[in-house]
């Protein structure tokens, strides 16, 4: 007969019958706590599987599942006609105080100590709301999901089931894949690449990573535009690099200030978004673009060109990237799909130079040994038959009509509480505030009324403290356009 304290400790075990871990596993996980936290000691003899049940109100054989899964991992032995105790092999665990439910679900804090980096920790926010005006998302209703779909499942019935499942790839990305990037580039960007100019990536976070990672040394000096994206800023931190920011005006960053930092210092990198300025939307004048490509020949930096909405241009045909125009490989040129398609869609590619991409991949290796050549095998397909492009006109046809449209709602319905400019091409307004408008409060009684939208902090620097955010269009139809202005204008006015 087992001691009423041990009979005391298994009644006390826990079952939740809505958790998705099976009871059996439950119960395992529970008398292993009691034997860690030294209530059941080693050789202590156990109820039988029949007493276990009758005091849980389970299925004896989900009992008898448990021991053996204890039994199989060590912590329990089983002797015919003697029963079932606490193996004679395991250390001494000193008690500690029974909580009112043994098992800890979900550690909150770790046992040793973790850096406590302000610009990790830095909150991200994910909208729940139905209306939204959005940090510049496309409509996934744009977007060749289906056939992106169908490729993909044509990947995974074809043959040659070995190069695809039974051994790693390339780190660069499937050869079909960096070879129709080469062409769609080519062709429509101006670039002169082939497949060894180009690394596939999950999106522009991972590029700017991973050229942090592989390129920057600390305290190298990066230079961007403020304000700026606080991701690509945050990855310069992390790789204890100097950050220096330089203003921008209407016609992007200002290329004096930053010929005055390379004269003072030696820059490592420079980081921009030449074609939409990050958040302000702004293109890189021609005459800047050039300029930044002869002092990055002359000082030696490295140019980051974040060309992330590049098919999105509506006044004219867009700019051509500044990899265009490089001719002595100083430019890394980083492009992703989650424009085109969604930001749950990571996709993109970088291009360098040939040994660029060869140490990029080298090092990529630590983190993700490979891509998914499937998925890239999908996207070439869709590239290659010109399914993306044929895609993308229209998204683009549909986002021009959006933009227009909401920026006549702007100007009639709050233009004398808003400024802005009509963006030539990009996603979203930047929309300058009155100053004595509060646009945390504002927000925060949008977001009350089912809209939301930012209310700028991100933006601002101590050399910047505009009362502006960015408001994305291109996600939400009229309509929905139309109720989030109301929303907005009976908030304000």
């Amino acid at each position: 007969m087992n001691s009423p304290i041990i009979e005391t400790l298994f009644s006390q075990i826990l079952i939740n019958n809505h958790n998705d871990r099976p009871v059996y596993l439950q119960i395992s996980d529970e008398i292993l706590m009691l034997i860690k936290n030294g209530k059941l000691g080693s050789n202590q003899k156990l109820p039988s599987s029949r007493e276990i049940s009758k005091m849980l109100g389970v299925n004896r054989v989900t009992v008898s599942k448990a021991f053996e899964e204890l039994q199989a991992q060590g912590w329990l032995e089983s002797f015919v006609g003697r029963g079932t105790f606490v193996s004679s092999h395991i250390p001494t665990f000193e008690p500690k105080k029974l909580q009112d439910s043994i098992i800890q679900l979900g550690l909150k804090t770790a046992g040793f100590k973790v850096n406590d980096n302000q610009y990790v920790a830095n909150p991200y926010f994910i909208p729940t709301s139905m209306l939204h005006l959005d940090d510049g998302y496309p409509d996934p209703k744009q977007a060749p999901l289906q056939e992106l779909y169908r490729a993909y499942r044509n990947q995974l019935t074809r043959s040659g089931l070995y190069d695809k499942f039974g051994a790693y790839g390339s780190p660069d990305g499937s050869e079909m894949y960096r070879d129709s990037i080469s062409k769609y580039l080519n062709e429509t960007r101006n670039l002169k690449t082939t497949k060894k100019n180009i690394l596939s990536i999950r999106g522009t976070l991972m590029g700017i990573n991973l050229v942090c990672t592989s390129l920057i040394n600390p305290g190298d000096v990066i230079v961007s535009g403020i304000p700026g994206w606080q991701r690509a800023e945050h990855n310069f931190l992390h790789a204890r690099a100097k950050h220096i920011g330089i203003p921008i005006d209407e016609n992007g960053i200002i290329i004096e200030e930053l010929e005055n930092i390379c004269k003072k210092s030696k820059v490592r990198m420079v980081y921009v978004t030449p074609h939409h300025h990050y958040p302000t939307t702004v293109s890189l004048r021609i005459d800047r673009r050039l300029e930044l490509l002869r002092l990055a020949n002359e000082y030696g930096f490295i140019i980051f060109e974040d060309d992330y909405d590049f098919d999105f241009h509506y006044n004219n045909r867009p700019l051509l990237p500044l990899a265009s125009a490089d001719e002595n490989g100083m430019v890394i040129y980083c492009g992703s799909f989650s424009k085109s398609f969604s930001p749950a869609f990571r996709m993109g590619y970088l291009v360098a130079s040939e040994n660029v991409i060869e140490h990029l991949a080298n090092v990529r290796i630590l983190l993700d040994r490979q891509g998914d050549h499937i998925l890239d095998n999908a996207m070439a397909e869709i590239l290659t038959d010109g399914t993306v492009q044929r895609y993308t006109r229209k998204a683009l046809s549909v986002y021009h009509e959006r933009r227009d449209y909401f920026c006549s709602l702007l100007k009639n319905e709050l233009g004398d509480i808003i400024n802005f400019s009509v963006p030539e091409g990009g996603m979203t307004v930047w929309a300058e505030f009155e100053k004595n408008l509060d646009l945390k409060k504002i927000t925060e009684q949008a977001y009350s009324k089912g809209l939301y939208f930012s209310d700028g902090s991100v933006h601002k620097y101590a050399s910047f403290n505009k009362n502006a955010t960015r408001l994305g269009f291109a996600s939400s139809t009229t309509d929905n356009l139309s109720q989030s202005i109301d929303i907005l204008k009976r908030i304000v006015l």
